[in-house]
């Protein structure tokens, strides 16, 4: 238990006419419920401290996905796709990481051709400045044949305010600037960029979580010309060890 004084104590609790005796080894204490501003049992205290200075290895959670689909006929077509996200969250920041690589091809009347070679990867850090108003950072890499792009690296970093966050619902929205370059095949553009948008994740029941997640980037020499990246998923737990993934990215 808790003293609104700050101090703790580990004790045998006995309620009497709204008074609680705390008995702890020899000694014995009576104070009203209502000087007690926070009771846990051991497991819960285990989990508070842990959370207080964890380890830069602690408290990670993701994960990981590969997906393989094929059909034969009048055409022939393979695409394998891989996953993998993870986050540490503690009680004063957030670090996730995320990778995801497509390959796809088909071959038609004896001509084989590749219809998607993408992938992206990144990392984000945020550290919260107050109950509601955190500073974020983040790295993102991508590399997309068909778009020609041989590789994009943006760093950016900002403010985010949660403007709902509940167990069920969160819903953060962010804002800032980025560095963005990006190396065509032939030509490289380097360009500060303003950007705008929101994370959004509703639990639907205990084993059903949705996301999505948005991001505006426009061009600081001509606020016209734009990008936007948008994600949007959903997992469902279908044993301690498996999950049913689905999700949307486009870029």
């Amino acid at each position: 238990m808790v003293l609104p004084d700050g101090s703790s104590v580990v004790a045998t609790v006995k309620q009497d006419d709204g008074k609680l005796t705390l008995v702890s080894g020899a000694t014995t204490k009576t104070v009203a419920s209502s000087e007690i501003s926070l009771m846990r049992n051991d497991a819960e205290q285990k989990a508070y401290e842990r959370l207080l200075k964890p380890g830069l290895l602690d408290l990670w959670a993701g994960s990981g996905s590969i997906g393989f689909a094929g059909t034969s006929g009048n055409a022939k077509t393979t695409t394998f796709t891989t996953g993998l996200n993870a986050a540490r969250i503690t009680r004063t920041d957030k670090t996730n990481l995320y990778f995801n690589t497509i390959k796809a091809s088909a071959l038609i009347n004896g001509r084989n051709a590749g219809a998607a070679e993408a992938v992206r990867g990144g990392w984000g850090y945020a550290r919260n400045l107050k109950p509601k108003l955190f500073a974020n950072v983040f790295n993102d890499w991508e590399y997309d044949k068909f778009q020609n792009l041989d590789l994009r690296a943006v760093l950016g970093g900002g403010l985010g305010y949660k403007a709902i966050n509940t167990d069920r619902v969160k819903l953060d929205l962010l804002g800032g600037a980025a560095y963005n370059y990006s190396r065509f095949i032939t030509f490289t553009r380097k360009t500060g960029e303003l950007y705008w948008g929101n994370n959004f994740r509703y639990t639907l029941n205990s084993a059903t979580t949705m996301f999505r997640s948005f991001r505006m980037f426009n061009d600081m020499n001509s606020l016209g010309d734009y990008r936007v990246n948008f994600d949007v998923g959903a997992t469902t737990k279908l044993s301690k060890w498996l999950t049913w993934n689905v999700s949307l990215s486009d870029r």
